[in-house]
């Protein structure tokens, strides 16, 4: 009998690899079913936008720099498109967040019949140990990862509530275990997955679905990290630390955390493809999991590892 692999679970060189997820369950008619995304200026959400418009829902794709003209809003405005709609929405800006609730609520179709779809996707990701990380830095990252994904929602959840409809939020694997050097970003996406347990247990009897989507390793086909980047992060680090603390680091420590940090970029994936059809299957199954875990076998090991082994163990095999 086959074993339906778990939660989306998307393995290389598997079986199962190859196999569309909406394969294993039915799913819904798409119509003129409409979905919203953040952070569609680049990575998952520019190729999302695209990806979803191609099966047929109207897309909502917001953009932190549509009032730019930046690249990523622009091209996707030129598809001219009345499917495609891009919006300036800055997740941090409760200002631009109400301009675009009363923008949807104006060219939807229907809005008693509400919002299919929210994929919360913008986030920002930076690196740096406990004491090379400021208060700043912390904050920022929740502002967008966090704070950002939950502004998002209360937002929106009334539009969604109506339709019955979907949430779907980009966590990480790292929401689910921790990592040296990453816990200002580990600390939001920890926050992501509390949020998103809660607000499932709150909206089942409501008849909206909440999923979550945990990618592993993708940095090779966002672009969230370049060797340029990396050191101009390293470097204003080094520059705030207090002298105590580069005095009992040293110039080297940093240096080599600067290589571990290039060395782990560049073993990421370069295909979004695990990422895209997981947020499609969340969104157009009729029976979606409530965890999706598109990622290498490898980082899937070390998660199941990590949060299933006694810590004294785990941490023997991949942190010391």
């Amino acid at each position: 009998m086959c074993q339906i692999p778990p939660t989306g679970l998307q393995l290389r060189g598997r079986p199962w690899e190859r196999m569309p997820l909406t394969s294993y369950t039915g799913f819904i008619p798409i119509g003129s079913k409409a979905v919203l995304i953040t952070g569609c200026d680049s990575g998952f959400g520019f190729s999302l936008a695209k990806h979803l418009h191609s099966k047929g829902f109207i897309v909502y794709a917001g953009c932190l720099f549509k009032d730019q003209g930046a690249a990523g809003s622009q091209e996707l405005d030129n598809m001219k498109s009345e499917r495609m709609r891009t919006i300036q929405l800055n997740v941090c800006n409760s200002q631009e967040m109400e301009r675009a609730v009363e923008h949807m609520g104006a060219s939807l179709k229907d809005p008693q019949k509400g919002l299919w779809g929210l994929v919360n996707n913008a986030g920002i990701s930076t690196f740096g140990e406990v004491e090379f990380t400021s208060m700043e830095t912390y904050k920022e990252v929740a502002e967008v990862n966090l704070w950002g994904t939950i502004r998002t929602t209360k937002a929106f959840l009334p539009l969604i509530r109506r339709a019955k409809g979907r949430v779907v939020n980009i966590s990480s694997m790292m929401g689910r275990m921790g990592s040296p050097a990453r816990s200002s970003y580990c600390i939001s996406k920890f926050g992501v997955e509390a949020f998103s347990d809660c607000l499932r247990y709150e909206m089942q009897p409501q008849g909206v679905k909440i999923c979550v989507v945990e990618p592993g390793n993708f940095i090779g086909a966002t672009n969230l990290y370049t060797p340029e980047r990396i050191k101009a992060i390293a470097e204003k680090m080094w520059k705030e630390l207090p002298e105590t603390v580069r005095k009992d680091y040293g110039r080297k420590y940093l240096d080599e955390q600067i290589t571990k940090m290039e060395s782990y970029c560049n073993s990421g994936s370069p295909d979004t493809s695990p990422v895209i059809n997981s947020i499609t299957h969340a969104l157009t199954s009729s029976s979606p999991y409530t965890r999706y875990h598109p990622m290498d076998y490898y980082w899937w090991l070390r998660v199941q590892i990590m949060t299933h082994l006694p810590a004294a163990v785990a941490d023997r095999i991949y942190i010391y």
